[in-house]
C-alpha cells in the first residue's frame, strides 16, 4: 500500500481557525461579562433610585417639622402673654367701675375715660377682646351664671354684665359674669 501524502497544511489556516476560536470564545466571555455587568447596572441603578427616594421622603419631612416648629413657635408667642393680661383685667376692671359711679367733675371722668381707652387699646392691639354677652342667648362656654331674674325677655338671656368676660387671641381668658333671664 502506497502511502498516501498529506499535503502540508497551511500555516495560514491554522492562524484562521484560531482566531476563529479565540473569537468565539471571546464572544461568549463577553457576553457572560456583559449579563454580569448589566445586572450590576441594575442592581446600582434600583439602590440609587431606593436611596433618592430615601432623601426626597426625608427632605419633605424636614420641611414638615420646620413648618410644624414655626407654627408652634409663633403659637408660643401669641400666647405666651396671656398671664402678664390677666394681671391687668382687676385694673380694667376698677377703671370701668370708677367710670359707673365717678359722675361729678366732668374734667376728671373725661381724664379716667381717656386712660382707661389708652389702656384698653394697647391691650386690643396685643389680643385682648371683650366677650359680647349682654342680650344674647346663654352659653357655658363663655358666660359664668351669678344671678337670675325674672324677666319679660325669653328664658336663658344674658340682661346685665355683672363682669365682663375677655378672650386673648381668640382663646377664652375669664368668663362673663352674667344676670340671666327666666320665666315668671
Amino acid at each position: 500500500m502506497k502511502k498516501q501524502e498529506i499535503p502540508p497544511k497551511n500555516v495560514s489556516d491554522e492562524t484562521n481557525s484560531a482566531k476563529n476560536n479565540a473569537e468565539v470564545k471571546s464572544k461568549s466571555e463577553t457576553k457572560g461579562l456583559d449579563k454580569t455587568t448589566e445586572q450590576t447596572k441594575d442592581k446600582t441603578t434600583d439602590k440609587v433610585q431606593e436611596l433618592t427616594n430615601l432623601l426626597q421622603r426625608l427632605q419633605a419631612e424636614f420641611e414638615n417639622y420646620k413648618k410644624r416648629v414655626d407654627k408652634d413657635k409663633q403659637n408660643f408667642c401669641k400666647h405666651a402673654n396671656v398671664e402678664f393680661v390677666l394681671k391687668f383685667l382687676p385694673i380694667l376692671d376698677s377703671f370701668e367701675l370708677a367710670l359707673k359711679t365717678n359722675s361729678e367733675n366732668d374734667d376728671f371722668v373725661k381724664g379716667i375715660e381717656l386712660i382707661y381707652s389708652q389702656f384698653f387699646d394697647i391691650l386690643e392691639k396685643q389680643g385682648l377682646k371683650q366677650i359680647d354677652a349682654l342680650n344674647k342667648k346663654f352659653d357655658p362656654h363663655f358666660h359664668e351664671v351669678l344671678l337670675q331674674e325674672e324677666s319679660a325677655q325669653e328664658p336663658n338671656m344674658v340682661i346685665e354684665i355683672l363682669q365682663k368676660g375677655y378672650l386673648f387671641n381668640d382663646r377664652l381668658i375669664r368668663t362673663a359674669k352674667v344676670k340671666l333671664s327666666k320665666k315668671k
